[in-house]
């Protein structure tokens, strides 16, 4: 990742949280997936805070299997009070050091991944999250867990922007049904483990969440747009391309992410998003014209077979819960996001295609 842009990013994110920072001082945090897109910035963010901010460091044991990231902790290895393990989270885990957190951000979050690896994407959210839990519930640390959007499915009108409360509308049968079932039962596994064990766990569902880190054969429709425009190729729109979502910059959700990991309620999930604007895909092209101040063609193309196309029409967050409970409130608007994310694409994509 270009180090001026995650710099930057980092010390927004350690700047908002403020005082909440000093929550960590002196603790252990087991962290999950901590080689994908959100845990290479968990990492960032704990070592600025041991760098400027906490008086005690705060200790990461990092967790990955580098299934969908490469072996690239070199950077890692040569940091104080960060350990990366190779280890895969269907297997029980177990820490001869002391945790005060464990969170889980261990998954195959990409489409087109989670379509090719289906089991491996169940194992990780429904084995993956018992084991997490149970190492949690040992130390008695607090859990985190790593949910997602998808587990309302396709919801209907009514409950757009959706709020925690909906139940959801999700298809078992299908094509994404590995990943969405995969969080609604790791969902209830915390459930289970709080009303039963006593563990304090949290969920977190996250909306859309883009910046500069996503990897270019991602193949999300962001990270997918950005390396056909440094390609210089037309923007594949799949579908009718009038689905609608709303985007969140990785500022914005990694101040939300923290602020549930160490304040959120035990026992309840959160909302993690932007909820404004709600666009189509074709007007997210038309913000991308817009931030890069010239026409991009576009191509409406069916989904290819790679791609699960049975997604959800519409997809909006509630957030006035994370508002009202832990004073969460996105800073970043929509142009602003894309254009940090297109000028770093544009410095580290290959425009290979």
């Amino acid at each position: 990742m270009s180090t001026s842009y995650l710099a930057s990013d980092i010390t927004e994110i350690i700047d908002r949280l403020a005082d909440d920072a000093l929550m960590l001082s002196g603790k252990t945090v087991l962290l999950t997936g901590g080689r994908g897109f959100l845990g290479r910035y968990f990492i960032e963010i704990f070592s600025g805070l041991n760098r400027k901010v906490l008086e005690k460091p705060v200790n990461l044991i990092v967790l990955d299997n580098f299934v969908t990231s490469g072996k690239d902790g070199a950077n890692i290895a040569a940091r104080d009070n960060v350990e990366l393990i190779e280890h895969d989270v269907i297997n029980p885990y177990k820490s001869e050091r002391a945790l005060d957190y464990v969170v889980h951000a261990a998954g195959i979050a990409s489409p087109f991944y989670y379509q090719a690896r289906p089991l491996q994407t169940l194992d990780v959210g429904v084995m993956g999250t018992r084991n997490m839990l149970e190492l949690a519930e040992e130390h008695n640390a607090r859990f985190t867990f790593f949910s997602s959007s998808e587990i309302y499915g396709d919801p209907d009108p009514t409950h757009v922007p959706t709020p925690e409360s909906y139940h959801g509308q999700v298809m078992c049968q299908s094509a994404r049904a590995c990943y969405d079932e995969s969080k609604r039962v790791g969902e209830t596994l915390c459930y289970i483990f709080h009303t039963t064990e006593g563990t304090k766990t949290s969920a977190i569902r996250p909306f859309n969440i883009f910046g500069p880190g996503m990897q270019e054969t991602d193949y999300r429709v962001l990270p997918n747009f950005g390396n056909r425009i440094k390609a210089g190729a037309p923007l594949h729109i799949y579908g009718n391309g009038n689905q609608t979502r709303t985007f969140c910059y990785i500022t914005d959700a990694m101040v939300g992410f923290l602020l549930v990991i160490l304040k959120g309620v035990p026992g309840e999930a959160y909302n993690i998003g932007n909820p404004k604007p709600e666009i189509s895909i074709l007007q997210l092209a038309e913000y991308m014209e817009k931030v890069l101040g010239r026409e991009l063609k576009k191509d409406i193309i069916t989904y290819p077979d790679s791609y699960p196309g049975d997604e959800p029409s519409r997809r909006c967050p509630d957030i006035r819960k994370a508002r009202m409970q832990l004073q969460f409130s996105p800073t970043v608007d929509l142009e602003e996001g894309l254009h940090r994310f297109l000028s770093w694409t544009d410095k580290t994509y290959s425009g290979e295609i």
